[in-house]
């Protein structure tokens, strides 16, 4: 969860092989023992760089002894050893290998058909396949599909009966898509119509976080005097994809859209937003804080006291900028700074669901003091802390000038705590929204979704609606044993962010 708060701080390494064990060098080959090498100098750079001295708890673990088999898959061997150190309330805190990271950072996913499904059984007692949402590009998008679409079979068979009786495989066809063999796909579309579409996996698509940018008006919203904006965000990205395009280029854009039009009233949709880069989600925040905000604490963070002891100034960097020694860091709050050209907004509407975590949880925190306010969906994840970023091999030259071929793992362990200036916390159990409302897959981006419509309600009226009521045949669809793989659930969401969009 895309996302942490991101500063990179790297050091100069000192590396030892104490606590480890490994075979006379007399038994193995030399490759064997360039391995083993390789592998206890990133364990001792994990501990003495990182966990001994960055990580939050670092007096509540210790070093654990380790024996690496060459035969143990390098990067499972590290990770299953990283995990072994997390301090025992610690569910965040998340490990990846270089490429993959590098792949999320710049857009680029593999084998997709670029969509996330999802379901409704908690409060629609819904359990059949919908479209949460369609990246631009992608195989449903071209295909015509749009969210709230309703998957009713695959490959001539019901959904109904995929999860009765093989949701293993159903899950594959989302989790695993064939980019050779097409799925043949029965839809029913947000007026009740039916559509019949082959869709082949993509070999790879480039994504964007900017999802939706529009604007609603009284001709799509009765009552309404005056332009609203709406910002369905996904992810806080800061670095350029692979064409060159700097991620944070959909939140000027969309700001300096919402600009022309003179909206003051925004509707941020971050349900689905489970994270990511601080330096994007500052950017959005000096263009959501009023004028009156201006010098004020957003973010103050609580480190351990190897770096609370600190008195020299950080800066937050990108893995292309020169990297500054950790021992003479202090990181310190943040205040706010308005964008000369910001919209100038009066209100602020936010939209959350189970998957807003991590810096979006952050930006609603740190904006409700002073700020006019709403939150309106469902409780956030809950993730009240951040990360740095840390890439090995540490501080390569070829980084500064954007090549990262040669990185091999990335380490994201919990550094510190965040709280708003009024020293308010996210609580882990997540933050409730004054209008709590389940997501709507029924219906798409639009004036016709009720958590977006119950906003807009809201400005017109100064009141919420009722909440939707469940018809007797959507209860009729209800299964026990029908849930599908939830990403919002998964055991590893809010350590890595990357949420599984298919």
């Amino acid at each position: 969860m895309r996302k942490c708060l991101r500063a990179i701080l790297i050091s100069a390494v000192t590396l030892v092989a104490a606590f480890s064990c490994i075979k006379p060098e007399d038994d193995i080959s030399y490759q064997e023992q360039r391995q083993r090498q390789a592998v206890i100098k990133t364990l001792d750079y994990l501990w003495d760089k990182i966990m001994s001295k960055e990580y939050y708890w670092n007096e509540s673990i210790e070093k654990k002894p380790f024996t690496y088999d060459t035969k143990i898959d390098e990067y499972v061997f590290i990770k299953e050893y990283f995990e072994s150190l997390l301090y025992e309330k610690d569910r965040w805190s998340w490990m990846i290998d270089g490429k993959t990271f590098m792949d999320d950072e710049t857009g680029i996913q593999y084998g997709t058909y670029g969509v996330m499904v999802g379901q409704m059984i908690e409060y629609y007692h819904d359990s059949g396949i919908y479209i949460c949402f369609v990246y631009s590009g992608g195989p449903f998008d071209l295909a015509g599909v749009k969210r709230g679409w309703k998957i009713t079979g695959i490959d001539g068979k019901a959904t109904e009966d995929w999860i009765k009786n093989n949701k293993t495989a159903l899950e594959d066809i989302f989790n695993c898509p064939s980019t050779t063999q097409p799925h043949l796909f029965d839809f029913e579309d947000n007026e009740g119509e039916q559509h019949q579409h082959s869709i082949i996996a993509a070999e790879s698509l480039l994504v964007r976080p900017g999802l939706v940018t529009k604007i609603f008006t009284a001709k799509d919203y009765p009552g309404l005097n005056a332009p609203v904006g709406y910002f369905n965000y996904l992810s806080f990205k800061a670095d350029n994809d692979v064409n060159g395009k700097n991620m944070m280029d959909d939140i000027t854009e969309a700001m300096d859209y919402f600009k022309r039009h003179n909206v003051k009233t925004l509707i941020l949709d971050l349900r689905y937003n489970g994270g990511g880069d601080s330096r994007a989600s500052n950017l959005l925040v000096s263009y959501l804080a009023p004028a009156s905000a201006r010098g004020q604490v957003y973010v103050k963070r609580t480190h351990n006291k190897i770096n609370r002891a600190s008195d020299v100034e950080s800066t937050v960097v990108s893995p292309s900028q020169a990297i500054s020694s950790i021992e003479s860091d202090k990181y310190t709050d943040i205040h706010f700074s308005c964008k000369p050209d910001s919209p100038e907004f009066e209100h602020l509407y936010f939209i959350t669901g189970k998957g807003s975590a991590s810096a979006s949880e952050m930006v609603l925190n740190g904006l409700k003091p002073l700020a006019d306010l709403h939150h309106v969906g469902n409780i956030t994840y809950g993730k009240p802390n951040g990360m740095y970023v840390y890439l090995y091999p540490a501080h390569l030259a070829a980084y500064d000038k954007g090549d990262y071929s040669a990185l091999q793992y990335v380490f994201l362990p919990i550094c510190f705590y965040n709280t708003n200036g009024l020293g308010e916390n996210i609580p882990d159990t997540g933050m409730i929204p004054e209008n709590q409302r389940p997501d709507d897959l029924y219906h798409d981006f639009d004036a016709t979704e009720d958590n977006i419509s119950a906003c807009l309600y809201h400005i017109v009226h100064g009141s919420y609606p009722d909440l939707p009521e469940v018809a007797p045949e959507t209860k009729a669809s209800f299964c026990l044993d029908a849930h599908l793989y939830s990403w919002e659930k998964d055991k590893n969401y809010g350590r890595y962010t990357v949420k599984r969009d298919f």
